[in-house]
């Protein structure tokens, strides 16, 4: 009887490999796929059985709107509310659909090793959908592997516990991405179309919107508002000094401190005309400081951003690849208690070696060590925890110190807690009441393994109840009253845990947008400041509808999500009821926008005030002007028209020629660094492609899968396709390249230092150096199909004889052309005139007969190493 097959499916590769290698105790094969496919045979369900273990890469299948609501000029953002939603494959070119519907074929099980969260849970049923499994089918069953680490132990405790897979839990994340996508959506390209263009000064090309990115922001620019509206106040404090036992020691007020200039003096007056110190009480009590909890995420991420200066998306990138290389436990969790039957023994066995701790963790064990403290149990995975030991070298520097601080927190969760000795001594003097305090450490406990965490020690002199003392000085210390400090990211996620914006799973990703738009700028210490833009959207937002930027809604909204996870709300309803919420919101914000307009007007300048003069317009034939802060822009204040531009470069007027299409002056476009390609484009075709079917090499830019912003497809000149015009492709391509299927241009202000790149990679041939002019012409090499170009040589340096400078041919076939001309960032290039090649722009060939070929892993090279 022929094995049953089971295939098996993990969330990335790696982890495919760790299962793999467990569960056929390194005995299988591998063979290439769109991911490895590792197979083995063994036991399953006590049949002998054939195993296929694969993996995705993350999400299959990604949430978008239709073709026909993709258009930000023909949909209007309101629609988007009641739109249909369509899944498409998140990575085609990856082919996990195909790839898991061919492993799947003749399979009876299918065994799903995705991430245990909801994310894991909902790629769990897009496996599925992909396998053509069901799960309630009895011939071809579905089974779901929980496990919190990739070790060998917890792979087959998984193995032998399988479980079916939450299909609530998996409802609860598709509520989520349509609710996001739809309101995200909707507001972000309202609020583009209404600002972009307006304001010269304005650095964003997308203002986007968010229900948890919004909200977050607003945690920032409310503390930021706390800063600016602070108003100091002056205060004083008596500080008396004594001298005891050698030692000058100054005592604390327990008045703390006055606002009373008049009543501040009138107390030092007091205190030095009394002149003596009378101890009236000692006392002496005994402190415990606890010993930690499990580590969650939430306070995995704010140490990382505190303690190790790494930023949340960091930490998270850091902890994913610790997990998946079997360091550390599931990184994504909201437990802070163990379950009871965690194997602290073994987990803290396996750090006995490490140089750093070992002693220590072998006292614990020798000795006892304690359980943890009773934390929370969220039903999902243990705490980040160690699984196995690894050194500096194993993981590298950053990856290091993070693992260092798991081990040292769940080594500090079993050991005793911190305990010392407080002493408080009590002072009258003049009817005013002082003291001192000092901490005497009896056990360190935890604080030995966490030393950070420590108590700091403070002796005192003796002192007797009763006792006499001579003030040595009486100070008035006068300060002022600060305001806070701006937010750090650890304090922004205590507020974003609190007000339930995100999940432990996308609290970095939300910090992380709000820095890459352009709302706040990370600086020292990891502090979150935020821009003008930032400032702009939050003071707008509160002035329309404050619960756009308030945690109140997306809190609600999260605690729905979570009743739909737990299968006590219906996903469709939920859904519903919360669009309809927003499309409310949506409405009258639009009906309100020029409140928050009003705002930008004050922090931005206008567009027509903004800029410099740089080339005319084809339509008014006025001169436009280049605006150079990012997002760099054209603008015709005659016709009232922006004009996307490329970005991350230098433009530049183009010897004043027009575009023979519109009649708009060119530009040249030079990207930065020094072999950057420069390109001539006409700002209108770069904005409205004239001809269908262009290669977008320079989109505009996309809100997510929100479609495209913007007028613009982005065709600079040696994409056009153009007959007539000199500077399109047709006219200043020259050959194929050699690495891909584009076609090397001419650069046209590269001289003296002439040179061809490709339009669609990084290959570069440097032409012969020093000549005066080199340009195209249009007849083309009868042997293979390229332009041929002119050269006119330098009088001084000209290699022709008899003291010729101009000389044209084919830098293929012609002898001294190919003599003279260098690729550098190719790996190859030859000469083909036999097959018909790749093909001159728009998929045209050359022919001919061909010289021979060659490769060479040199980047530097002349054609004649091929």
């Amino acid at each position: 009887m022929a094995p049953s097959k089971v295939l098996m499916v993990a969330e990335k590769p790696s982890i495919a490999l760790s299962i793999a290698t467990v569960l056929s105790r390194g005995q299988m094969s591998t063979r290439r796929g769109s991911t490895d496919v590792h197979e083995f045979d063994g036991q399953f369900c006590g049949f002998h059985a054939h195993f296929k273990v694969t993996s995705v890469i993350g999400h299959i299948f990604s949430v978008d709107f239709p073709s026909p609501y993709q258009d930000w000029m023909v949909t209007n953002p309101v629609d988007l509310f009641q739109a249909p939603i369509v899944k498409t494959e998140s990575n085609p070119k990856a082919h996990i659909r195909r790839h898991l519907s061919q492993e799947a074929r003749g399979c009876a099980h299918l065994v799903l090793w995705l991430d245990c969260d909801r994310e894991g849970e909902n790629i769990c049923f897009e496996v599925i959908e992909c396998t053509g499994f069901h799960v309630n089918e009895a011939r071809r069953r579905v089974y779901r592997a929980r496990f919190s680490s990739v070790t060998e132990k917890d792979i087959l405790k998984a193995m032998d516990n399988l479980v079916d897979p939450n299909r609530d839990e998996a409802s609860a994340v598709d509520a989520r991405q349509e609710i996001d996508l739809k309101v995200g959506v909707a507001f972000t390209r309202f609020q583009t179309s209404y600002f972009q263009g307006k304001y010269g000064n304005l650095d964003s090309r997308v203002i986007s919107y968010g229900p948890c990115q919004t909200p977050t922001l607003g945690f920032c620019v409310q503390r930021y508002l706390q800063i600016t509206t602070f108003k100091p106040e002056k205060f004083w404090v008596v500080r008396p000094f004594i001298i005891q036992s050698g030692y000058e020691l100054q005592l604390e007020w327990e008045r703390n401190k006055l606002f009373d200039l008049d009543v501040a003096v009138m107390f030092q007056k007091l205190v030095m005309e009394d002149g003596i110190v009378e101890v009236i009480d000692i006392s002496e009590k005994q402190e415990c400081k606890s010993r930690p909890s499990g580590l969650n995420t939430v306070n995995f991420l704010k140490v990382a951003s505190s303690a190790l200066g790494f930023g949340p998306q960091m930490a998270m990138q850091l902890a994913e690849r610790l997990y998946i290389q079997g360091f550390i436990s599931y990184p994504r969790t909201e437990s802070t208690a163990y379950p009871s039957s965690f194997d602290f023994k073994g987990t803290l066995g396996a750090q006995v070696k490490n140089p750093m701790w070992g002693n220590y963790v072998q006292q614990l064990l020798d000795n006892g060590y304690l359980k943890p403290r009773s934390g929370t149990d969220a039903g999902d995975h243990p705490p980040i925890t160690p699984m196995r030991l690894a050194t500096e070298d194993m993981l590298g520097n950053d990856a290091w110190r993070m693992y260092q601080y798991v081990c040292q927190h769940f080594i500090g969760t079993v050991s005793p807690d911190c305990k010392y000795v407080r002493t408080k001594v009590e002072f009258s003097i003049g009817g005013e009441l002082f003291h001192c305090t000092g901490q005497h450490v009896t056990v360190k406990g935890f604080t030995s393994i966490m030393p950070w965490l420590s108590v700091n020690e403070k002796n005192l002199p003796q002192f007797t109840k009763g006792e006499k003392i001579e003030v040595l000085k009486v100070e008035l210390h006068e300060g002022n009253t600060s305001p806070p400090d701006y937010l750090s990211e650890s304090e922004l996620i205590s507020l974003m845990e609190k007000n339930g914006i995100g999940t432990d799973a996308s609290i970095s990703a939300h910090i992380n947008n709000i820095c890459e738009r352009n709302y706040v700028q990370v600086q020292a210490g990891r502090k979150l400041v935020p821009t003008a833009l930032g400032i702009s959207l939050i003071r707008g937002y509160q002035c329309i509808d404050p619960d756009l930027c308030l945690p109140d809604i997306r809190s609600f909204i999260e605690q729905q999500i979570t009743l739909v996870a737990k299968g006590q709300a219906d996903c469709l309803r939920v859904v519903q009821h919360v669009l309809q919420q927003f499309k409310q919101k949506f409405i009258y914000f639009v009906r309100k926008i020029e409140n928050m307009d009003t705002l930008f007007e004050a922090q931005f300048s206008p567009l027509a005030e903004s800029g410099r003069v740089l080339s005319k317009c084809g339509k008014c034939l006025r001169y436009m002007k280049y605006i150079s802060t990012q997002p760099s822009r054209l603008y015709c204040s005659t016709c009232e028209e922006v004009y996307d531009l490329p970005q991350k470069g230098t433009i530049k007027l183009y010897k004043e020629l027009t575009c023979p299409l519109d009649n708009f002056e060119l530009l040249i476009f030079s990207m930065a660094g020094p072999e950057g390609k420069s390109f001539p484009f006409c700002p209108y075709c770069y904005n409205s492609p004239p001809f269908e079917g262009i290669d977008t090499l320079f989109s505009a830019v996309k809100t997510g899968s929100s479609g495209k912003a913007g007028k613009g497809a982005g065709m600079p000149c040696f994409l056009c396709p153009h007959p007539t015009c000199r500077h399109s492709l047709i006219a200043q391509g020259v050959c194929a390249c050699p690495e891909c299927n584009g076609t090397l241009v001419l650069d046209p202000v590269s001289a003296p230092k002439w040179r061809l790149y490709c339009n669609m990679c990084n290959c570069l041939v440097f032409l012969p150096q020093g000549a005066h002019r080199i340009s195209t012409t249009r007849e083309r090499c009868p042997e293979c199909d390229s332009t041929i170009i002119e050269v006119d040589f330098n009088k001084k340096s000209t290699p022709l004889k008899d003291g010729a400078t101009l000389h044209t041919g084919c830098i293929l076939c012609d002898e001294l052309l190919h003599s003279l001309v260098e690729v550098k960032h190719g790996k190859s290039f030859f000469k083909r005139m036999g097959a018909r090649g790749r093909g001159r722009g728009s998929g045209r060939g050359y022919k001919g007969r061909g010289r021979g070929s060659g490769r060479s892993d040199d980047p530097k090279m002349s054609f004649r190493d091929f």
